[in-house]
Formats: C-alpha cells, structure tokens, sequence
C-alpha cells in the first residue's frame, strides 16, 4: 500500500529489542523447566503428581494475572509494569534456585507465573503503542528471539543439566536478565498519563479463579483425572457472573466486553484462539502420532518435529510487511489454509504417510501456524481507540492463551474416545487428525471478518 512508509524509525525497532527480552527469558525458562523435571523429582524423591506442579502452578499463576493487566497498566503505566514484572521474574528465579523443598520450588514458580505471564501483554501494548501501523511488521521481528528461546531451551537445559545443578537452569536468568532489565529501563519511553480506573476487585475474584479453574479442568480432563468436571463447573459459574457483571457496569469492568461488539476485534480474537487451538493441539498430537502409531524412536521423533518449529520461525519475519500490503485477512487466511493443507496429509493418510512427505507437511504446517497469529494480532489492535489498548491486550491474550488448553484438551479426549470405540489405533488418529483439520478450516473462516488490504484505518467505535 502506498500510504505505509517502508520504513520504520530506529526508535522503534530498539524499543521492540528491550520489549522481547523478557518474553524471551520466559519462554527460555519454560522450556528448559521442563527438561529438568525428572533431575529435580530425583532431587526432592517428589512423585510424578506433585512434580507435575512445577509446570501447573506457573500456568495457573498466569491465568490469575492476565485479566489485571489492562488494570495495572492504567494505572501505573505499560513501562513501569514491564520493569516491574521484568524484576520479579528475575527474583524469582534466584528464589527458584535456592529452593530447599519441592514445595518453595512451586511456590516460586508461582511468583514467576504472575511476573513472566505479564511480560508478553506488556511487549504487545508497547508495541501497539510505538509501532502504529507497522505492529505486525515490528513484532514479528521482536518474535524471532522469543522462537529461537524456546527452540534452543531443550538443549540449553540438557547442557546445563550435563555439566552443572538443575538449579542452573534457573539461576542462568539473573545475570543475563540484569542486563537485559538495565537495557530495558534505558530505553524504554515513559507511559501516557491515563486516567486510572477503580480496580473491579468483585470481577477480578470472579474471572481470575473462574480462568485458573478452567485451566485446572482442561489440564485435568486430558489427563483423565478427577475433579476435571467439578472445577469446569465453578469456572463456568465465575465466568458467566463476571461476563453480567461486565455488560452491566463496563465503565468499571476489568475486560470491557463491548470490544468484542467490534466484527474487527472479535473476528481477530476468534482467529486468535484458533490459531492457539491448532498450534498445541498438533504439538499434543503430532509426538503420539510418531512415537505410537508409527513406534519411531524418541531420538528420530524429535529431528522430525523440528521442521514444524523451523517453519513457524521462517513466518515470522515476513508475516508484517506482507500483512501491511495485502492486510490482515488475506495473509491469516493463506496462513490457515496452509496449516489446513500441512494437517490433511496425516488425515487422509493416517500410518501410511511417507516420511518425506510427513517432513514437508510438518514444515508447511509451522510456516502456516506462524502466518496466522500477528496479522490478526494487528488488526485487532489497530480497530480499538488507543485509550481501549490495555483492555484489547488483556481479551486478546486471554482468547489466545486458552485456546491452547482448549485444543489439546479437546483432542485429547477425542483421541482416548476412539481409541476406546475402535480396534484400529490408525483409525482412531486418522479420526482426531481429521478434527484438526476441521479447527483449522474453522481458522480460515475465522480469519475471513478479518479487515482487507483496502480497508480503512479508522478505529471502530465501541457499542
């Protein structure tokens, strides 16, 4: 488009290095966490159950925190929250360290949880706010170092696990993240000053436990386990109350949901949670797909999937200046179709897929799951006023963090379903590779509401 420099201001791209340092450290630690669950169950003689918190208690800590960040950035300002979290997270990742009991151990990764969950909504309303119309461009860009933390975290943490203490794998983050926080506090600009709202403290005690409970019931529902559909039952509860109680006083909601009024906004938002959906679904489904039905080795499952996550990292980079000049409907919807494209293969197939045709799909699946997140990201920022940017990160980061959940959940279930009903595992796979087939046809559709090249940059007025 011709109206859109090509360009982008110095400024901008340091201001995008400082904020994807600590989305960066998060997903670096993440990553690294879990290859060392086994050494540190050794450590504390901690059965399997309660280990499994480790993991849990930092996921569930950052579905209690994200619907307060419109809140607290209102309030105190996206760049003093980022340092803040930034910091916290650094703290607790030396408490992490020191750890004695397995049980400090989760409640520093609760502490991790709050400060890491903020960090990436923070990097997105800074970005919103810098970046303009050049957002997906910028933070596609800022992604790549986030990507390659999660990448090389597997094999950071078996080196360091190697040569030294599981606690290395966090204590690693205190020196590298004091000087990505002093880089940071350098460069990043100071907040607007905006008006602070009353903090809704009756809906954040109905849509945080209502999050964490749903969260809990998903992660319990795939693992078969019990109370799975008692804690789905409360979060719906909390989850329907908060939502009447925000329709009725948004003045003062925590998520105002008249954003979703918007065909933009909720077009993007459902694209969001889609996309999420497909992407750790086939992150489920893929390992068992190799390792089960097709008894390949770990070692050779693990250079097989690389691919996927090859092909997210090559999106990356050229899903912003192609969204800005085809919009952001045209590239989610190409990016949909060609993770639907890299997902039917393993559908029509089933155990009799070539493995160089499973390597090319797996490599056209992760270049189409890349494709579809920061256009519609963009969009949906670009269609709010620029007062609604902390509200608009807080919905769009909670559509598109549980869709993950939701995904494996859901085929997970399906999968263990048809495993029960029918005497050919093949079946049962070609079954489940066939509903995320039909989720990421549901993305493209999604992705369709989505604005067009030629559409206006105006801001769509709340309902």
């Amino acid at each position: 488009m011709s109206d859109i420099p090509t360009r982008i201001d110095r400024r901008v791209w340091i201001i995008a290095t400082a904020c994807s340092c600590g989305p960066l450290m998060s997903g670096l630690d993440a990553t690294m966490v879990n290859v060392s669950l086994d050494t540190i169950g050794r450590t504390f003689d901690t059965p399997l159950g309660l280990l499994q918190w480790v993991t849990s208690a930092y996921l569930l800590a950052l579905a209690l925190a994200l619907p307060v960040s419109g809140w607290l950035v209102d309030r105190f300002g996206a760049r003093r929250i980022f340092l803040s979290c930034f910091s916290a997270f650094i703290v607790g990742s030396m408490l992490c360290a020191g750890a004695r009991t397995v049980g400090m151990l989760i409640f520093c990764r609760i502490l991790q949880g709050i400060a890491g969950g903020l960090l990436a909504p923070m990097m997105q309303m800074m970005m919103a706010r810098h970046a303009g119309k050049h957002m997906a461009r910028v933070i596609g860009v800022a992604a790549m170092p986030v990507m390659v933390g999660q990448m090389l975290g597997p094999s950071l943490g078996g080196l360091i696990l190697t040569w030294l203490s599981w606690r290395w794998t966090f204590f690693v983050n205190v020196p590298v993240g004091l000087v990505a926080l002093a880089f940071a506090w350098k460069v990043l600009p100071r907040d607007e000053v905006i008006t602070p709202r009353r903090l809704d403290i009756a809906g954040f005690a109905m849509i945080s436990p209502g999050l964490a409970l749903l969260l809990f019931g998903l992660v319990s529902a795939a693992h078969g386990e019990t109370g799975a559909s008692l804690a789905l039952g409360f979060s719906v509860i909390l989850l329907v109350g908060f939502a009447f109680r925000a329709l009725r006083w948004p003045a003062t909601a925590l998520i105002d949901l008249r954003l979703f009024a918007g065909r933009t906004f909720r077009a993007a938002a459902a694209t969001q949670f889609l996309s999420n959906s497909i992407n750790f679904g086939g992150q489920l489904l893929m390992p068992l797909y190799l390792l089960k039905l097709r008894a390949i080795q770990p070692g050779l499952t693990g250079m097989l999937l690389a691919p996927m996550a090859l092909g997210v990292f090559c999106a990356l980079p050229v899903m912003g200046r192609l969204s800005e000049r085809f919009g952001a409907r045209a590239i989610s919807g190409s990016g949909a179709a060609i993770a639907l494209l890299g997902t039917l293969p393993f559908a029509l197939g089933g155990a009799e897929v070539p493995l160089p045709v499973l390597v090319v799909s797996l490599l056209i699946r992760g270049f189409g799951v890349g494709s579809i997140t920061l256009p519609s990201a963009a969009a949906a920022y670009a269609s709010v006023p620029r007062e609604s940017l902390g509200h608009a990160t807080t919905a769009i980061n909670i559509c598109q963090r549980f869709g993950g959940p939701v995904g494996t959940t859901g085929l997970a279930v399906f999968l263990q379903y048809t495993l029960t009903v029918t005497d050919i595992p093949a079946t049962a796979y070609t079954r489940t590779f066939w509903l995320l087939s039909a989720l990421a046809a549901a993305a493209l559709l999604a992705a369709t509401r989505l604005p067009g090249a030629r559409a206006s940059t105006r801001k769509e007025s709340r309902a």
